[in-house]
């Protein structure tokens, strides 16, 4: 028997920006960059507070926008796509924009 994991926004459901996003690589990333623990210093607890839905960060767009801005600020040398597949994997993480 075969087991799928259901996320609760699927890529069909994703922003337009987000249809190409490797969400694992994302992940990988973000953990790979230690994206969290740069939070934790930023906001406290257990960094997700940095999250905020209902925030500044009110579209797919922006979301991808304050990705690339870490990204440059923190000289991370990521590529577009890699940007793309952490704002992809946070959009289905936390923010759940759909468009």
């Amino acid at each position: 028997m075969a087991c799928f994991l259901v996320s609760p926004l699927s890529l069909a459901q994703s922003p337009t920006e987000f249809k190409s996003a490797d969400l694992q690589l994302g992940e990988k990333l973000y953990l790979e960059h230690q994206c969290q623990a740069c939070h934790q210093r930023k906001v406290g607890g257990d960094g997700n507070a940095i999250y905020k839905p209902q925030g500044r960060i009110n579209s797919a767009g922006l979301l991808r926008g304050m990705v690339e801005q870490c990204n440059t600020e923190l000289n991370l040398q990521m590529f577009p796509d890699e940007v793309n597949s952490i704002a992809g994997w946070l959009n289905q993480k936390f923010y759940m924009h759909k468009q």
